[in-house]
């Protein structure tokens, strides 16, 4: 059975050193190196982890060699392009919506984030989905580490 490909944002590696979201975002990092699901980035979250504290850029560094790395190219930003002209978000969340252009583009199985505000929200996946299907891609599931994370079980 093909793995769980999961693209991961920024804000999952920092709530890793974050008391209200270590738990689960550590939970997930577990099964990134167990390998129960494939770890999926991009040159946007890798420049946005150049900026963060260092214990988020060493975590990242450790688990960036298993990885999938996406790039940003011109279907991409097309994707990116139709999202502002729908005003899924604003300009100045421009990087928000490039990472799920790269994940709908690249067919990832899940997007998981703690953006509560921009991504891991009802009503942005829905106006991002409508975009996605508008154009020909697939619906992209979006959820919290919490949704995501095995914790070890097999259930």
């Amino acid at each position: 059975m093909k793995q769980l490909r999961v693209y991961v944002d920024t804000s999952v590696f920092g709530g890793c050193f974050d008391d209200e979201f270590a738990e689960w975002s550590n939970a997930l990092m577990d099964d990134f190196r167990a390998d129960r699901c494939d770890l999926v980035v991009s040159d946007v979250t890798a420049a946005e982890v150049a900026a963060a504290p260092e214990p988020v850029r060493d975590l990242f560094s450790e688990l960036i060699e298993g990885a999938r790395n996406l790039h940003v190219t011109s279907e991409v930003l097309d994707l990116l392009g139709a999202y502002e002209s729908h005003n899924v978000l604003g300009p100045r969340f421009r990087s928000d919506m490039l990472h799920i252009a790269l994940a709908t583009v690249a067919e990832v199985d899940v997007v998981v984030s703690w953006n509560f505000r921009h991504i891991v929200r009802l009503d942005k996946i829905r106006l991002f989905n409508g975009v996605n299907l508008e154009l020909g891609y697939r619906s992209l599931s979006i959820y919290s580490p919490r949704e995501v994370a095995s914790h070890g079980t097999e259930d």
